[in-house]
């Protein structure tokens, strides 16, 4: 792992494979950080013949921390009164800021849940360093699309009754995972524990999962926005999520030109060993048609 200078902040940077080849980057959701990518999933791609980029989004893990924003008031913020610390605009240039620190001159951009919302504004807004596009368990952000359940949106912002007390937070975040997991590709109780114990050490910055929350509801509707893009797109969505249900996901297909959409049977709001897979493959394929 190593630290580049990005877009005036730090960003800790992985990668897997050869310089060489290909490189697919990949972006992780809300909260959650790079050591929570199966093992199984960077290593059937850097097998593939890609060499695999993965990040901390920053305000998570080893990325520096946006703590000089203060309170948020993300009522507000939804209702379009005040302005998120920082947008998704400028997550999308962390990226672009990434591919520029390790001198890639374009990555096929693969992103999960709120990473799918920037790899869809790093497609439109930075075509020429996108080799593809995939969105996977995401969302257009239109207006009217059906919500979460209610026990799946509670796990956004879920907080133990001491939030010093590790053990009690490392529950939660079992919990939470067990709530929006698929159902026919569900992680071990063995893996549950050591994705949830990992991140937890790592580092636990529940403050800066709010601020990424308030640049998601900040975004609005990306639907303009994705009518502009042009590369190869593919959106991914899991039949059984229960955080971001199906229709997100159709909408946001519907509004790419070209794009493909694929469904997957049994899949919830995760990427696990057990689905790794069935996206391995999608994503390859795609990948590989794009050139």
């Amino acid at each position: 792992m190593a630290r580049y200078a990005v877009n005036g902040i730090s960003i800790e940077v992985e990668q897997h494979g050869e310089v060489r080849d290909p490189a697919i980057l990949l972006l992780r959701g809300l909260g959650t950080q790079l050591v929570q990518w199966p093992p199984l999933l960077l290593e059937t791609l850097v097998q593939a013949g890609f060499r695999v980029v993965t990040f901390d989004n920053r305000d998570v893990g080893l990325s520096d921390k946006i703590d000089q924003a203060g309170e948020l008031d993300l009522p507000s913020i939804m209702q379009g009164q005040n302005a998120p610390p920082y947008t998704l605009q400028d997550m999308a240039l962390d990226t672009v800021g990434v591919l520029d620190a390790l001198e890639v001159a374009a990555a096929h951009v693969v992103g999960i849940s709120m990473g799918g919302m920037i790899a869809q504004r790093v497609a439109a807004t930075h075509p020429d360093r996108c080799l593809s596009m995939t969105s996977i368990m995401s969302s257009s952000g239109a207006p009217g699309l059906p919500t979460g359940t209610p026990e799946a949106t509670a796990t956004l912002l879920a907080r133990p009754a001491d939030p010093d007390d590790r053990e009690a937070v490392i529950a939660q975040k079992i919990n939470s995972q067990r709530t929006i997991g698929s159902p026919d590709y569900p992680m071990t109780d063995r893996e549950l524990r050591s994705y949830s114990e990992r991140a937890y050490d790592r580092c636990h910055a529940p403050d800066g999962v709010a601020r990424q929350l308030a640049a998601v509801l900040g975004d609005g509707s990306r639907v303009e926005l994705l009518r502009t893009i042009r590369v190869p797109a593919l959106v991914i969505h899991g039949r059984d999520d229960p955080l971001v249900p199906l229709a997100a996901g159709e909408d946001t297909a519907r509004h790419i030109p070209r794009c493909k959409l694929e469904i997957i049977a049994g899949m919830g709001h995760d990427v696990t060993a057990a689905n790794t897979p069935l996206l391995a493959k999608l994503l390859i394929a795609h990948a590989r048609a794009a050139g």
